[in-house]
């Protein structure tokens, strides 16, 4: 394993960051589906011992039908709703070009949800989005669309999940540099999601992914950038998982205990198909289990994407989305480079998704975005000039 430090930092342009952001976090997303929502005994006794690449569906031939998955193709290189959403996120960045709020998600993202087909890796098929996200997701079609609720207001009500926190990271991308801006754009945009702990997750994920693109990032500066801005549970939940996760660089030693630390705040309980009475409801003393654990294994892979994401994936339970924010923070710190090129090409193709062009795409907004920044800032620097008089 090796552990990025400044000086190894090869890789500096906005570009090939947010390159190496969404598609590690894609990469991510798909290694962990194939052993989504399972403990890490059952997938060595599945897979013979630990995950070390892309594999097969759980069940085999029989994904199609065998309960609780069915009829999911989860494996194979498919990425699942963590990628499509985060797609979804980024083509309502290409027709705004600008910061967003709940508001374009109203206008953009439910539109494209209920509106456009596209191809569906784990359905094999063209299919509207809608068909595929969960019901945490089907929320904001419900509550805007057919509810018409306030934007601002309509995650209040849905479960309590990572289900915002888990495309969150173009928020990151457009704010590269500025933890704190991403942190209350994601806000915004999360309400329309999410609530409580679950929209917060979603706002500090966003702050760690812009964390990663400062010069002198490390994953120990991101997590601490992270920290800057958590709240609550989450902020707690964060800080014991971390300074546990400093104690070990390899992952295989670390799953038991990052488990054991975010347990306390983790509302699912230790069954994860099968969760406690209080599951996924608001709350300011709880914390969602898949943020915490992915900013441990940062720390856990020291900067190696390879080790940071195989951690994420063998840790199980909710993996597509612990390795979807690793991949994605780890990414934003080395870049494409980083990612192995035999997953990501496999990926692409068994998706038949272009990872690069959004990517490329939303590195172009994040420029234009940044220019109406200065633009802004200018026009207000003149006008409190002329107000004080100085």
């Amino acid at each position: 394993m090796t552990t990025r430090t400044d000086s190894e930092r090869t890789v500096t342009t906005l570009e090939e960051l947010t390159l190496g952001s969404l598609v590690g976090a894609a990469v991510g997303d798909a290694l962990g589906g194939a052993v989504e929502g399972w403990a890490p005994e059952a997938i060595v006794e599945r897979h013979g011992g630990r995950v070390r690449g892309i594999v097969e569906p759980f069940h085999k031939d029989e994904w199609r039908t065998a309960r609780p998955l069915a009829p999911f193709h989860k494996g194979d290189g498919h990425v699942t709703d963590d990628t499509l959403m985060t797609h979804a996120l980024i083509r309502v960045y290409e027709k705004v070009r600008d910061h967003l709020d709940a508001y374009a998600v109203a206008d953009h993202l439910v539109p494209d949800l209920i509106s456009h087909t596209r191809w569906i890796p784990e359905l094999e098929a063209e299919a509207l989005p809608l068909q595929r996200i969960f019901l945490a997701e089907k929320w904001i079609v419900a509550r805007i669309h057919y509810g018409h609720v306030d934007p601002r207001e309509a995650g209040v009500g849905n479960i309590v999940n990572c289900g915002a926190a888990m495309y969150m990271a173009p928020v990151g991308v457009v704010d590269a540099g500025n933890p704190l801006a991403a942190y209350q754009e994601a806000l915004d945009v999360a309400g329309a999601h999410q609530s409580s702990y679950g929209r917060e997750a979603a706002g500090v994920l966003a702050a760690a992914v812009a964390a990663a693109f400062k010069p002198d990032a490390t994953p120990a500066s991101v997590v601490e950038d992270a920290l800057a801005l958590a709240k609550d549970g989450t902020r707690a939940a964060i800080e014991a998982v971390c300074e546990v996760a400093v104690r070990y660089d390899d992952f295989e030693e670390a799953l038991v205990p990052l488990r054991q630390a975010v347990a306390p705040f983790d509302t699912v309980g230790p069954e994860y198909r099968r969760p406690s009475l209080g599951a996924r409801r608001p709350s300011r003393l709880h914390s969602i289990e898949e943020l915490p654990v992915a900013l441990g294994m940062v720390l856990v892979g020291g900067g190696d994407f390879r080790h940071t994401v195989l951690g994420s994936v063998n840790y199980g339970r909710d993996c597509d989305s612990i390795a979807t924010m690793s991949g994605a923070i780890v990414g934003a710190l080395c870049g494409e480079q980083a990612v192995p090129r035999e997953w990501s090409t496999e990926v692409a193709r068994a998706s038949r998704l272009d990872l690069r062009a959004p990517a490329a795409s939303l590195a172009r907004v994040a420029r234009e975005v940044h220019a109406l920044d200065l633009e802004r800032r200018r026009a207000h620097e003149a006008a409190f000039s002329a107000i004080t008089g100085s």
